[in-house]
């Protein structure tokens, strides 16, 4: 029994390891950050990228003037305020991915989100196809004249390096699996 909860371990360590070690932090609005300043339009920004599970995702911006709301696809396409799933306040927002699929967000001060302050950030199976539809993504966007949508534009993505061992990512998962391996005995 011991060797079986050891090896149930092993495996719940390496699975967590490969999501740090492939987690990147996007800063939304990338140099711009979070803003209604200089028309940032965020649906091209988040096009341009490749969103996975575990990813961290960056909002900078004056809390004096902005805010996040993490919202239904419902309330983000009639930018309604009234009963957001969250609200973050901090001027420096790190939100962790955890799902697939598409996740809402705009500011919730009033004639911000229909100025388009407003993020989808769409998140691929790892395989790096499409999601299944869901409910709340079956309504199709518009299209977006080829004209202004960029080609494959080099990732920006910051690889997440939270966690540090003299020996890189394979030491620190070693490190890790140790420590669990000998509190589990």
């Amino acid at each position: 029994m011991a060797l079986v909860k050891r090896a149930v371990a092993l495996l719940t360590v390496m699975t967590l390891m490969l999501e740090v070690i492939h987690a990147a932090m996007y800063k939304v609005g990338d140099s711009a950050g979070w803003t209604t300043i200089g028309k940032i339009d965020y649906k091209q920004w988040s096009a341009t990228k490749t969103f996975q599970v575990g990813d961290i995702i960056l909002f900078e911006y004056n809390a004096q003037f902005h805010n996040v709301m993490r919202v239904t696809h419902a309330m983000y396409k009639a930018c309604n305020t009234s009963a957001p799933l969250a609200t973050y306040t901090t001027g420096n927002d790190s939100i962790n991915i955890k799902t697939r699929g598409h996740h809402f967000f705009f500011c919730g001060v009033p004639g911000h989100c229909q100025a388009g302050q407003k993020v989808d950030i769409n998140v691929l199976r790892r395989d790096g196809m499409a999601p299944t539809p869901s409910a709340a993504s079956s309504v199709p966007s518009p299209p977006v004249p080829s004209a202004k949508v960029p080609g494959p534009a080099q990732s920006n993505a910051m690889p997440l390096k939270a966690l540090k061992s003299p020996f890189g990512n394979i030491g620190l998962a070693m490190a890790v699996l140790a420590t669990l391996v000998i509190n589990f005995a």
